[in-house]
């Protein structure tokens, strides 16, 4: 899910800060041991799977605009249909 952007968020769920509200603000730093240790601690947790390598690659537009067709996950799709033909051509590493 996209997070929206600052701007279509209802102003009273991002109201402008005051000077009093900017006095009164904590750095991380200065929070309760507990509170960093929680608020850090928060993560995906450990992958299931093999670590994918990120790359940086470059597609047709046809085929980013035929992924992006099937929605939300189409990244991971791409990843099975180029698994498949790796495999089924007999160059799987």
């Amino acid at each position: 899910m996209k997070k929206p952007a600052v701007s279509d968020l209802p102003l009273d769920e991002n109201p402008e800060w005051s000077a009093g509200d900017v006095e009164k603000s904590v750095s991380f730093a200065g929070l309760p041991a507990a509170l960093r240790s929680t608020l850090s601690g928060r993560g995906r947790g450990q992958q299931k799977e093999p670590v994918k390598q990120l790359v940086s690659v470059r597609y047709s537009q046809e085929v980013i605009n035929k992924f992006k067709a099937t929605g939300t996950g189409w990244q991971t799709r791409m990843d099975k249909a180029l698994l498949r033909v790796s495999r089924d051509s007999g160059n799987s590493s």
